[in-house]
Formats: structure tokens, C-alpha cells, sequence
């Protein structure tokens, strides 16, 4: 006869071993990959979002900094913001070079390629091992050839984006500026002089897009206040949208978008002087 205790401990033993195997399997089925970058290491794994599709992710400081879907939907973006991005075809139908500053899993691009045929994309990366991340689990070079088929390009730099625009590159109809590390963004491209830099590479009447972040679960908009302000000490228009998505983020994105050419987003969040924040400047 087996003793009550032997069972209990049998019984514990074989919930610890299902657990334990629970995980394993949990584990095997996010196909996880850890890779150093130059601000830490980067964590690439599967998920399933709520509709069940197969969503791969890219996060690094404890925060997804993007996404991708697998097989046929691979070019679609996953985040709201990254749709956002696009508004610039509705404000500029016939923008046809676009640089983007921050290149992550460059969804932005891949959206580009994918949806607007004959457009030439310059994306600035500054991390080599985050454009050698994005080649091998999101679907760059695919973007890159789908560009090219269609009359286009989907060019990619290693470089520091705020030291390629004072460059004073040709210009372009639009900048599109999401560069972070971990949940923060680079200070240094939302300056009064960063976004000069930005106004002096756009043709006349070209957009410059914002990516910002808000924090505290949505309740602080302190560093968008500060945007909207710094933008209109270089912009004659200034427009701010919502593009949070409820599904993936923790915090609010918003999109600051800024021209010296009438915007017009039908639906822009109104704002007046009372909302503006400190305007940023580079340290002197």
C-alpha cells in the first residue's frame, strides 16, 4: 500500500514535471532569440495577437519597438502608429522620396514598398545590429526588392540621423522621425536645431512626422507638449493625431506632424497656447 504522503508528494512531483513541461513548450513556441545591440540586448520572439494571427516582435528595454506579421501579411504593419506614418500620402499624394529616422523593424518602409509603388525610401539606422536584426526575422530585404520592382527604392543607412540631416541631404517631400531607445525617445532629434536640420532637408511645403510617446499609462503628454511647442519655433503649421493602439501598447502614440504647407488633418486634436510645453534646445 502507497502512503497518503508518498501520493501528495507523487501528485506535487507530477504538477511541478506538467508545469515545468507547460513552460518548456510556452517557451519553445515563442522561437525566442536574444541579440546585443548597441543599447542592450534586443529580445526577437512569436506571439499571437487577438485574432490569433502570428505576430513577430522586436523588444528591447523592457518595450516592443515593432513588429511584424508573418506570411502574406509580412509588409502590413502591426502598430497604429506605423499606419499613421502613411497620413503623409493623404496630405502629399505625390510625395515620392521619404527618409525615415529610426529604422527598428521598419514597418514604416515595408509599408511604402509594399503600398505605394515608384516611391524611394532613405532610412537612417544608427545601430548595425538592429538593420542585420531587421534582414534576418523582418522581412527587409523582401521590402527592398518589392520596392525596386515597382520603379522605387528602400535604401537603408548606418549612420546617427540627427549627423545625416545636418549634412543637408537632398531634399525630401517627407521625414518621418521614431527613433528610440528603449521607451526613450532621442532627444537630440526633437530639438529647435534637429528640427531646422529636418526643415532644411524637405522640399518647400514638405512634412516632418513625429512619433511621441506619452508615459504613466497615457496621463503624462509632457514631452508631446514640449514637441508641439519646439515645432512651432520651425514650422508655420503644426497638427497633432492620436495613433495609439489599444491592442498592443501601454501608452498613448501620438503623431506630431509639421509643414510649412497647410495640413488640414480632419481629425487633428485641437490645442491652444496653454498646452504648449518648454521648448527643447540642444545643451549649450
Amino acid at each position: 500500500m502507497v502512503s497518503k504522503k508518498l501520493c501528495r508528494a507523487g501528485t506535487v512531483a507530477l504538477a511541478g514535471a506538467a508545469a515545468a513541461a507547460s513552460a518548456a513548450c510556452l517557451i519553445a513556441s515563442l522561437n525566442p532569440h536574444v541579440v546585443c545591440t548597441t543599447s542592450g540586448l534586443a529580445l526577437v520572439y512569436t506571439v499571437r495577437d487577438g485574432s490569433g494571427n502570428r505576430v513577430r516582435v522586436l523588444r528591447t528595454g523592457g518595450v516592443y519597438q515593432s513588429s511584424t506579421y508573418l506570411g502574406d501579411r509580412r509588409m502590413e504593419p502591426v502598430f497604429a502608429y506605423y499606419r499613421a506614418f502613411d497620413r503623409v500620402f493623404e496630405v502629399r499624394p505625390k510625395a515620392h522620396r521619404i527618409l525615415a529616422v529610426g529604422g527598428g523593424g521598419f514597418a514604416f518602409p515595408k509599408l511604402v514598398a509594399a503600398e505605394h509603388p515608384g516611391v524611394r525610401t532613405d532610412v537612417v539606422e544608427i545601430d548595425p545590429a538592429v538593420i542585420r536584426i531587421a534582414r534576418r526575422w523582418f522581412y527587409l530585404d523582401d521590402a527592398v526588392a518589392l520596392a525596386r520592382a515597382s520603379g522605387g527604392d528602400l535604401r537603408v543607412i548606418c549612420d546617427d540621423g540627427r549627423a545625416f540631416l545636418e549634412r543637408d541631404p537632398d531634399p525630401y517631400d517627407a521625414i518621418a522621425l521614431d527613433a528610440f531607445v528603449g521607451a526613450e525617445p532621442v532627444r537630440s532629434l526633437a530639438t529647435v536645431e534637429a528640427l531646422r536640420a529636418a526643415r532644411r532637408a524637405l522640399v518647400p511645403g514638405g512634412i516632418c512626422l513625429m512619433n511621441v510617446v506619452s508615459r504613466d499609462g497615457g496621463c503624462d503628454v509632457s514631452f508631446l507638449r514640449s514637441v508641439v511647442a519646439t515645432a512651432l519655433m520651425v514650422f508655420q503649421h503644426v497638427e497633432v493625431i492620436l495613433a495609439t493602439d489599444d491592442t498592443h501598447a501601454e501608452e498613448d502614440n501620438y503623431l506630431v506632424v509639421a509643414s510649412d504647407g497647410p495640413l488640414g488633418l480632419p481629425d487633428a486634436i485641437p490645442y491652444d497656447s496653454s498646452f504648449l510645453g518648454d521648448v527643447l534646445y540642444d545643451a549649450r
